[in-house]
């Protein structure tokens, strides 16, 4: 009997609180580090990794331990270094959250779909459909996003021009691009 150490999963990654919702699907390796799931999130939501970032599984936290970056201080919070995607999602429907920004707040529920065969010819991470375009960084989390929707979606709004301006050309609250997220993701992880 041969055993398949790795597997592909099918996740479901949500912003949490936003209405019509954001949210993506997409394909890692189970063996995944949470530090490379990590940069797999930030791509295929749209987020920049400009902010800290946690995974919560039940009352295990696990995050970027650096002094560099002001969280050795936290004992209870794990290396995810040390930690595979396979730790925290072990079969089909079991979750997580994975918190972006603690300023802003923005936590993601994340799904494992399915489990589904390694294949070595199938280039992972993988994105395969999503729903609307993810908030600008620094907008004010969930509240601030929904500010920010009503004063850009109103033309004469006193502030819609310099929202326009700030959010910058390429932000549309209703467009994914799928194979640009997926160029990306190529880009990011060839180099690795």
């Amino acid at each position: 009997m041969v055993i398949n150490l790795r597997e592909v999963y099918q996740l479901k990654v949500q912003l949490k609180g936003i209405r019509p919702p954001v949210w993506r699907r997409f394909l890692v390796t189970n063996t995944s580090t949470l530090e490379e799931f990590h940069h797999t999130i930030q791509i295929v939501m749209g987020w920049t990794n400009a902010h800290l970032h946690q995974f919560i599984s039940g009352s295990s936290r696990y995050g970027r331990v650096n002094p560099e970056f002001g969280m050795d201080w936290d004992d209870d919070l794990q290396d995810e270094n040390n930690f595979k995607v396979k730790d925290l999602l072990k079969s089909e429907g079991d979750t997580l959250v994975y918190e972006y920004d603690f300023g802003d707040g923005w936590k993601h529920k994340i799904t494992l779909e399915k489990v589904l065969p390694y294949d070595k010819n199938q280039f992972l991470p993988l994105c395969i459909k999503g729903k609307r375009g993810c908030p600008p960084e620094d907008v004010g989390g969930v509240w601030g996003y929904a500010e920010f929707l009503e004063k850009w979606v109103d033309e004469n709004h006193p502030e819609h021009e310099d929202l326009k301006e700030w959010a910058g050309d390429y932000f549309d609250p209703e467009i994914f691009d799928l194979i640009e997220t997926n160029d990306l993701l190529e880009e990011v992880f060839t180099s690795l």
